[in-house]
C-alpha cells in the first residue's frame, strides 16, 4: 500500500509544469501583446496638409470684430460622476486620489455630452471653434464618430481636422480598458482657409508613456485678410501628464518660433486651445479646493511669450475656472480647478477673452471665448 506522502510527492512535478506553462503562456501573451502596440505605433510627419471641408468665402477685414471660442468637449466622457484612469491628486488631509474610469461611463452619456457641448457652442455662435479630444473612432466613446456630428450640425462652416490621438487597442485599465482611438482637434471657421497644416509637437517617447499620450500637435490656419495680410489661427493641445513641466517646455519653445516668425512677417496670430499650463500665476490657486495642489500644474507666464505674443487674459479669470481636476468626480469647491485653456494674441490684435461657466456639467473643461479686432 503507497504513502500518501509518496503520491504527493508523485503529483507534485505535474502542477509545477501546469504552473510554469501557465506562466510561459501569459509571458508570451504579454511580448505579444508588447510587440503589437510597438507595430501599431506611429507619429503623423510634421507639415502634413491638411484639407479645409465645405470651406467659406467671405474674407476677413481688419477694424471689424470677430469671436472665437475654445473648447475641450473631453471626447463625449466627462460628465460631474466622471474620473479618468490617469488622472491622480491629493485631498487636504493627504489622501491619495486616482480616477476610476478608462472610457466613458455608457454610450448615453457619450451622446448627453455631445449634445450639451454643441447646444453650448450653438448659443455662443461665434465666427471660429477650436474644439480639443473630438472623437472619430474610438472604444472610449462608443464608438460615436463626433467629428461627423459636430460637423452635421455646423454646416454652415467650412472645418478642418487634424487628428492627434492613433492608438492602438489599449488594455488598461484591466476594469476598463481604454481601447483603440482615433480622435483630434476640429475647427470651424466662417470665413475663407487659404491653406492648413498640422505641426508635431514633441512628445515624451518613454516606453509607457507614448502608447497612452497624445501624438500632440498644433493646427495652423491661415486666413486672408482683405490688403494682403493674413491670420494665423493655431488650434493647440499640449501634454497634461508631464510632471515637472519639461515636455511642454520643449513644445512652447517650437509654438513660439512659428507665432513670432509669423509676427515678423507681418501676419496677425491667435492661438487657442487647452494649454495644460495655468495662464498666469493669479490663477494656479486662484480657486476653493479640498486638494492640495497638483504636480501636473505647470505655469504659463507672459515672459515666457515670443516677442509681439501676449496671455489674454479673461476678464473673470479669478471668478470661473475652464479645467477640473478629474481624479475625483466634480463636487464644486472640492475639486482642484484652474486656468488651462484660453487664447494668446499678437499685438496687432485688439483682444479681450471671458471664460464661460457651465459648471463642467459636460466635460472637465468650460469653454473660453474671445472677441478680437485686427488692427488697420
Amino acid at each position: 500500500m503507497k504513502e500518501k506522502g509518496e503520491t504527493g510527492r508523485r503529483h507534485l512535478p505535474v502542477i509545477v509544469k501546469i504552473l510554469a506553462g501557465l506562466l510561459l503562456v501569459c509571458a508570451v501573451g504579454i511580448a505579444g501583446y508588447i510587440i503589437y502596440m510597438q507595430m501599431n505605433y506611429y507619429r503623423i510627419e510634421d507639415h502634413t496638409a491638411l484639407e479645409a471641408g465645405n470651406n467659406q468665402e467671405q474674407i476677413l477685414k481688419a477694424g471689424e470684430t470677430y469671436t472665437a471660442v475654445t473648447c475641450n468637449i473631453g471626447f463625449g466622457a466627462y460628465g460631474p460622476d466622471y474620473s479618468f484612469f490617469m488622472d491622480t491628486g491629493e485631498m487636504e488631509d493627504g489622501a491619495r486620489t486616482v480616477g476610476k474610469y478608462g472610457k466613458a461611463i455608457s454610450r448615453e452619456s457619450v451622446e448627453t455630452n455631445t449634445e450639451s457641448a454643441v447646444k453650448e457652442l450653438e448659443k455662443l455662435n461665434a465666427d471660429f471653434m477650436l474644439l480639443q479630444e473630438v472623437d472619430v473612432d474610438a472604444d472610449r466613446s462608443y464608438h460615436m464618430n463626433q467629428k461627423e456630428t459636430l460637423i452635421e450640425r455646423f454646416e454652415d462652416y467650412g472645418n478642418v481636422f487634424a487628428s492627434n490621438f492613433h492608438s492602438a487597442y489599449l488594455f488598461y485599465p484591466f476594469s476598463d480598458p481604454h481601447g483603440a482611438v482615433e480622435a483630434g482637434l476640429l475647427n470651424f471657421s466662417r470665413y475663407e482657409i487659404r491653406e492648413a497644416e498640422r505641426r508635431s509637437y514633441p512628445v515624451d517617447n518613454s516606453f509607457v508613456t507614448k502608447f497612452t499620450d497624445l501624438d500632440r500637435c498644433f493646427a495652423v490656419m491661415r486666413l486672408p485678410v482683405e490688403g494682403g495680410k493674413e491670420l494665423v489661427l493655431i488650434n493647440s493641445h499640449m501634454s497634461a501628464y508631464d510632471e515637472g513641466g519639461q515636455i511642454r517646455a520643449r513644445q512652447l519653445e517650437l509654438l513660439n518660433s512659428v507665432m513670432e516668425e509669423e509676427y515678423q512677417a507681418g501676419n496677425y496670430v491667435i492661438v487657442g486651445g487647452d494649454f495644460n499650463h495655468a495662464l498666469g500665476e493669479a490663477v494656479a490657486e486662484g480657486f476653493p479646493s479640498k486638494q492640495k495642489y497638483p504636480a501636473w500644474v505647470s505655469i504659463l507666464t507672459q515672459e515666457e511669450m515670443a516677442e509681439g505674443i501676449r496671455i489674454v487674459q479673461a476678464e473673470n479669470e479669478l471668478e470661473i475656472p475652464t479645467c477640473r481636476g478629474a481624479d475625483i468626480p466634480y463636487t464644486k469647491g472640492v475639486n482642484f480647478t484652474t486656468v488651462v485653456d484660453g487664447f494668446l494674441a499678437s499685438d496687432n490684435i485688439k483682444a479681450t477673452a471671458k471664460n464661460v461657466d457651465t459648471d463642467f456639467g459636460y466635460s472637465d473643461h468650460n469653454p473660453v471665448l474671445l472677441w478680437f479686432e485686427l488692427a488697420e
